[in-house]
């Protein structure tokens, strides 16, 4: 555990070092939901409120995870394997992802709802939501990101692994938060909740058994 706290405050250094990943992430999206703004004012319904926020926030988690691996140098590769195990590097990838990615998503959360306003008719359970759909976007982008990274850093090769395995989380994540938004009861979102959950673990539980043999390769 040591080992993975400590390539997590590597990564959180890196990024703070070099601030222009991070603010591009964040340009993009407010200069997207900007542009959603302009084009639908007031006319927005809920169901089209809910689908441009996780479309805006798919596209954010692609530029901000899909660089996991894909821009470690060969030598920095070489440093990992012969100090750490993969376990550890891919856990502490994961995690420093998903926490990445829940500050997007709530800054994303923030400025949508200046924007186009708030929608949400139970933010908790919206914000439950969107931690998980988080955690999938990063859980999942980290292990394509580890496997492309492998092939030559094809970004056509991400892009088709990526879409089968992200197309069931995104699908559950907006019909939870969609019935978070009409105020349903937590009983009608358990069914998605526990595939959320389902999702979540069986893609961490992937990468720990497959980013070995990734790792060798």
């Amino acid at each position: 555990m040591r080992n993975i706290f400590t390539l997590v405050g590597k990564e959180i250094t890196l990024e703070w070092r070099n601030k222009y990943a991070l603010s591009g992430v964040f340009i993009y999206v407010i200069s997207t939901i900007f542009i959603c703004y302009n084009a639908f004012r007031q006319m927005i319904d809920p169901q089209a409120w809910n689908a441009l926020f996780w479309i805006i926030l798919l596209f954010a988690a692609v530029n901000a995870v899909a660089k996991s691996f894909m821009q470690e140098t060969r030598g920095l590769q070489l440093f990992y394997y012969s100090f750490l195990d993969p376990q550890q590097v891919i856990l502490a990838r994961i995690v420093y992802n998903s926490v990445l990615m829940t500050v997007i998503s709530l800054a994303s959360f923030g400025f949508y709802t200046v924007f186009l306003g708030n929608l949400v008719a139970d933010v908790p359970m919206f914000l439950l939501g969107l931690l998980l759909g988080s955690t999938g976007f990063a859980a999942v982008l980290t292990l394509v990101s580890a496997i492309a990274s492998r092939a030559g850093n094809s970004a056509s090769l991400m892009a088709v692994l990526s879409f089968p395995i992200l197309l069931p989380l995104l699908i559950t994540v907006i019909r939870f938060s969609r019935n978070a938004m009409e105020g349903f009861s937590w009983s009608v979102n358990n069914p998605h909740l526990l595939v959320l959950l389902s999702l979540n673990a069986l893609v961490i539980a992937l990468a720990y058994l497959l980013f070995p043999y990734i790792w060798k390769a």
